[in-house]
């Protein structure tokens, strides 16, 4: 692929779907290759958009707009960075030849939702997974949860962030889970995943990236892998690398190759992972940069960011782990539209200390609005410094 000039008849265009923070970050680096970035998303001033070449906000889960956004920007790559999409749109636009989407549009749509990706991953592909069920009503979640075994986690089948999930330990409790996943996924009247406790030490995201090699062949790379704290399904700190046994890596790195193969297309995966000793179970897999693939700004050679906008553009890539890493979520806190952020000072005052403040333009009590990044001697004193950092940051009203 050529890369020409932005605004001109020689620039290669890419749209992202979804102008998150993530997505921000990718336009960054493929603006620096000379890409002419359009970032779509459903609300106005989204984080990309504000670095992007234009930007547009539709609802994206609605057909005939996206089609309609997609012909008059004529993309060369579609880029999606979240689940609420038209995927149906996609697949056409991709067997037209209108543009290429990353990785592609059949990847898209079995991971945009629980349901298909688990059931390529383990009725399929045979990767260990805990064990699972769908269900369409409280009724179908209740017989789920008893066959299974409680306690048991609820999540809706299309959903991010930890939106709609819960954790049963009765029975009794399927109707509010329900109801709940109803309340945060990212369609009407979704279906849910029940998925059964795993006995596990930690979790991983193993970032894999599928490029073209010096004879436009693919390979499969892999970043150290990802160390991560959630708290209700959401990541509020990451490190790399983390530690874990070579049995427990190569367990990790096969099935990553294998779900990422069985995908296909170019650009960053993050393929989630729990591990116990030598054993490892497959949990999720996104076909773009994962959030806690943010502390890679502060460890390697090139981000998560940089490895995608270079795969997807058929560009050589580095993996290399440059230092130890941490990253800590600042969250909003608070309910409220133009925010500002005080104790940044103070946070950079933090030895390797660094920020992102994501520039949203909405505040909520669990928004991320920015990340804290450190490097350090080890991980425990990069996680400390993550921490001590991203706690000096208050978002307070404008």
């Amino acid at each position: 692929m050529k890369l020409g000039t932005p605004l001109s008849d020689t620039a290669v265009r890419v749209m992202l779907l979804g102008a998150g923070e993530l997505g921000k970050e990718v336009a960054i680096e493929l603006q620096r290759l000379g890409a002419e970035v359009i970032a779509v998303d459903r609300y106005p001033n989204a984080p990309a958009m504000q670095v992007a070449h234009r930007s547009h906000v539709i609802p994206m889960t609605d057909p005939q707009v996206l089609n309609g956004i997609i012909l008059v920007e004529a993309p060369h790559i579609i880029v999606p960075e979240i689940e609420a999409i038209a995927t149906d749109v996609l697949a056409d636009i991709e067997a037209a030849g209108l543009a290429r989407v990353v990785p592609t549009a059949r990847a898209v749509q079995l991971t945009m939702n629980r349901e298909g990706i688990r059931r390529l991953a383990a009725e399929e592909l045979g990767l260990p997974t805990s064990p699972y069920a769908f269900a369409s009503t409280a009724a179908e979640l209740a017989e789920a949860a008893h066959r299974i075994g409680l306690p048991c986690f609820v999540k809706p089948v299309m959903s991010s962030s930890g939106k709609g999930q819960s954790v049963i330990e009765a029975v009794e409790d399927a109707g509010n889970a329900f109801a709940y996943a109803q309340s945060a996924g990212r369609v009407d009247a979704a279906r849910v995943i029940v998925e059964g406790r795993i006995d596990f030490d930690y979790e991983i995201t193993l970032l894999t990236v599928r490029s073209l090699d010096a004879d436009g062949q693919t390979r499969t790379d892999f970043c150290a892998p990802i160390g991560h704290r959630q708290v209700q399904g959401d990541y509020v700190e990451s490190w790399q690398p983390q530690a874990m046994s070579p049995a427990a890596l190569s367990a990790s790195q096969d099935i990553a190759a294998r779900v990422t193969a069985a995908l296909g297309g170019l650009g960053v995966f993050g393929v989630e992972l729990f591990v116990k000793g030598d054993q490892v179970w497959f949990s999720e897999v996104s076909p773009r940069p994962h959030d806690t693939g943010l502390v890679t700004l502060a460890t390697q050679i090139q981000s998560e960011f940089a490895l995608h906008a270079r795969a997807i553009l058929g560009l050589p890539i580095d993996v290399t782990l440059r230092e130890t890493g941490a990253s800590a979520v600042i969250y909003g806190g608070i309910e409220a539209q133009g925010v500002a952020f005080e104790g940044v000072a103070e946070a950079l005052r933090v030895p390797t200390a660094d920020l992102r403040l994501f520039g949203k333009p909405e505040s909520f009590a669990r928004r991320r609005m920015g990340v804290a990044l450190a490097r350090g001697a080890d991980v425990d004193q990069a996680r400390e410094r993550a921490r001590e950092a991203a706690g000096r940051v208050r978002v307070v009203p404008a």
